[in-house]
């Protein structure tokens, strides 16, 4: 059973988010998606995002036992999706397409646009089993 983040979990989430949005960021679709998608539809995709990291985690993690560790709970998930985020903006810079001094709007827009798969990726590499 999951007690608190260690380092393995933290290497994890890289690689999990890793994996999904390093194929992603090279897309074209992603980055022209970014232009395009409203306001709106951002905060259902980060809504979708953080909805089903709690549901994995709450399955896959903590096996549904959080009663008594609601407050763990709510910063694993929070701490796996802000994992997800710095990644994919590190891939994203590195491929120059982060254009947070150019137009922050469209940088953030694709962060999230990429860390909706990124995330999933993440959650399912960290639920590993423990050994």
């Amino acid at each position: 059973m999951i007690k608190k983040l260690d380092l393995e979990d933290l290497s994890q989430l890289i690689i999990g988010s890793s994996v999904l949005s390093v194929p992603i960021a090279f897309t074209e679709e992603a980055w022209n998606m970014s232009r395009t998608l409203p306001a709106i539809n951002l905060v259902v995709v980060i809504i979708l995002s953080l909805s089903f990291i709690s549901i994995y985690a709450f399955r896959g993690i903590y096996q549904g036992k959080v009663k008594n560790r609601i407050r763990t709970y709510i910063f694993r998930v929070l701490f796996d999706y802000f994992v997800t985020f710095c990644v994919v903006i590190i891939v994203l810079f590195a491929l120059n397409k982060f254009p947070i001094l150019s137009d922050m709007y469209i940088a953030l827009k694709r962060v999230i646009i990429i860390s909706f798969p990124a995330s999933m990726g993440a959650i399912v590499v960290d639920s590993f089993d423990k050994e």
